[in-house]
């Protein structure tokens, strides 16, 4: 498809607000798309997340998944449009020029003549906490996603398959004091010092290098949020510290707690506020090897945590590809490459079509 043809689409999808926790409208947008190109039975929507396709379909299913929602506004004024050869505006790498290409293959694909049942996922809620997702629900009402033979999701790559993810656990740190006038600070316990030792710690801790079937994960732990102190002249009796931990394929969510209480020890209360596992890699599966080869590029690993994860703990082979920078997400002054979006959109037709074919062919 043309690059300006997905671009438009992109930027459309760009002009519907849809920070976290406000997904309804271009929920609705997606679902009044749907219903131009599929009968009423094949659209399932739960609150604002939709799964669109045929699930009965007997063909070995594959689906490719976009979430709907974006990080919230930034500071700074980045306003949806097209300059030269890129898109700009909030979710243009993350991830709405995916929801675009996937958009396009669904009505540019002969779907009934591929040897696969494509299945799209739109969901709400990516952004926030792991119980939190849409997508958990979408399982629930649609259970045939957890017997799907591979699942893409089109998470900013730079055009890479990227596999497996690493697991994001947060805990709060909770360090206690005695207050006191800080002109007499030797009366109380300063909880802001008290924590000095394990802030310290963090700051010298260097990234752990985990190799999963030839990628490299980065393991790391970082202070992200610190909150304590009542008043400028009062020693602080709490002080509270998050903490975010990544952790590399393999390691279970017990694993990766107990090197937060290893560095803790029993210097605060620790209180694990969200946890959500690694994604598993999945290097003999044929569609991925498919995807792969027709990338041209050799796959790398996914330093970050996505819905790969959620699909393994189903049991589902799934990787991350998308035309979406992987620095641009989340930046104030997020865009993206209009190029890259005809180029994931090339990719995934000829291997919808072609690969996934010889994929099929060799079971």
């Amino acid at each position: 498809m043309a690059a300006p043809t997905l671009a438009e689409r992109a930027l459309e999808l760009i002009r519907i607000p849809s920070v976290i926790g406000n997904e309804q409208a271009i929920a609705d947008f997606v679902e009044a798309w749907a219903r131009k190109h599929y009968a009423a039975a094949e659209i399932l929507r739960v609150s604002h997340s939709l799964v669109i396709g045929n699930r009965s379909d007997p063909r070995p299913a594959l689906a490719l998944v976009g979430h709907l929602d974006t990080v919230p506004v930034g500071a700074s004024p980045n306003p949806p449009r097209i300059e030269g050869d890129r898109l700009f505006g909030l979710g243009s790498s993350d991830m709405k020029g995916s929801l675009a290409v996937m958009m396009a293959l669904a009505e540019s694909l002969p779907r009934s003549a591929l040897p696969v049942n494509l299945l799209l996922v739109f969901y709400e809620r990516e952004e926030g906490p792991f119980l939190e997702s849409g997508l958990g629900p979408l399982f629930a009402a649609a259970p045939e996603l957890t017997k799907l033979e591979f699942a893409i999701a089109m998470e900013p790559t730079d055009g890479a398959v990227q596999v497996g993810c690493v697991g994001s656990l947060h805990a709060r740190l909770d360090f206690k004091g005695q207050a006191a006038h800080s002109a007499r600070p030797w009366q109380g316990k300063n909880a802001i010092h008290a924590a000095a030792g394990v802030l310290s710690e963090l700051a010298a801790r260097e990234r752990v290098s985990v190799v999963v079937e030839g990628h490299t994960f980065f393991e790391v732990m970082s202070a992200t949020l610190a909150k304590g102190g009542r008043a400028r002249n009062v020693v602080p009796d709490a002080f509270e510290v998050n903490v975010n931990y990544r952790f590399a394929p393999g390691k279970s969510l017990e694993a990766a707690k107990q090197d937060v209480r290893s560095l803790v020890k029993d210097r605060c209360e620790v209180t694990f506020t969200d946890l959500a596992p690694s994604g598993r890699l999945c290097g003999a599966n044929r569609y991925f090897q498919a995807l792969e080869k027709r990338t041209g590029r050799a796959s790398e690993a996914k330093q970050a945590w996505t819905d790969v994860a959620r699909f393994s703990e189903l049991g589902v082979d799934a990787v991350n590809y998308g035309p979406g920078e992987t620095a641009m997400a989340h930046q104030v002054n997020e865009s993206a490459s209009i190029a890259a979006l005809s180029h994931a959109f090339d990719v995934l037709n000829d291997v919808l079509r072609r690969g996934m074919e010889t994929a099929h062919a060799g079971r």
